[in-house]
């Protein structure tokens, strides 16, 4: 019964995390588009590495536990690829729309399961190989390259997607040796430094309208990593990723509701195809844990 609640709590902590991080796109968004982004996701960066040093300080060991680490320089790899990572999809939100930056992230998932074999040397069967090739097909169904008009920006959530993929299996390799806690500490400060490096020179003042607003970001921030964070210590990884596809549900609303943006036939198509195909693997991932 106790496993059982955990699960249930554990999804609907999920549902919330991912509302919150579509607010926090939204918001990034809103902000992105009248300020500098790499100020923008710099200033966002400080408070995610105040909290993940806060964190840190409070763990078993303090923060001398959470400075070691057997891989320094992927950590840091990590921590760098993230930030370019989100300054590159908060410039696609701005460019592409919320709706459509996401239905094309979401092939994240199915990047990860093609790359997991020559990465990290999992075994990937040939229907997840099948399933890769169907959110392939999905993805150029997002993108109509046959279209009279192609922008190259199309592609810049799809350079976001292969980029959030590596970051997530460099954080499974350096999970191998390094407990959660060092792997969100390194996360946090690095992405901090590297984000300070490009974000101070394009410094620009904001009105106290937008300062509000970059404080709700930043609180945004901080709330949905901690909740994720409880999400994968009180259920199962197999019975809550799903749900966080619920959040190209959410942008979906953000963006029509409030940025007026349009659902596009081919992108809606597309994006529940790739959905389809994510949901797929993840079921075959873990129908292969349960047998080992």
């Amino acid at each position: 019964m106790a496993a059982r609640q955990n699960t249930r709590l554990g999804i609907l902590l999920m549902i919330v995390t991912t509302m919150i991080f579509a607010a926090q796109d939204a918001l990034s968004r809103h902000l992105a588009a009248s300020s500098n982004v790499y100020m923008v996701v710099m200033i966002r960066y400080w408070f995610f590495a105040a909290f993940a040093i806060l964190l840190a300080a409070r763990a078993p060991g303090g923060l001398r536990a959470a400075v070691r680490t057997r891989h320094p320089w992927l950590q840091s790899l990590r921590g760098v690829l993230l930030i370019a990572e989100i300054v590159i999809i908060v410039f696609a939100f701005v460019r592409l729309g919320l709706v459509e930056t996401h239905a094309i992230f979401t092939s994240a998932p199915l990047i990860v399961a093609a790359l997991s074999g020559p990465i990290l040397g999992e075994h990937v069967g040939w229907r997840r190989w099948a399933a890769i090739g169907i959110g392939c097909v999905g993805v150029l169904i997002a993108l109509n390259p046959g279209a009279g008009v192609f922008s190259i920006w199309s592609l810049v959530p799809l350079l976001s997607a292969l980029m959030f993929a590596t970051y997530g299996l460099l954080t499974r390799y350096v999970g191998r040796d390094d407990a959660a806690e060092v792997t969100f500490f390194w996360t946090g400060v690095t992405g901090a430094l590297a984000a300070t490096v490009v974000g101070l020179p394009n410094w620009q003042a904001l009105s106290p309208t937008d300062w509000s607003v970059m404080l709700i970001l930043c609180i945004c921030g901080c709330v949905s990593h901690w909740m994720l964070i409880r999400v994968y210590e009180i259920a199962e990884a197999s019975a809550v990723q799903p749900f966080a596809y619920l959040q190209l549900v959410w942008v979906s609303i953000i963006g029509v509701s409030i940025f007026g943006e349009v659902l596009r036939p081919n992108v809606v198509v597309g994006a529940c195809v790739v959905v389809a195909a994510g949901l797929f693997t993840l079921w075959r991932q873990h129908v292969r844990e349960q047998e080992r």
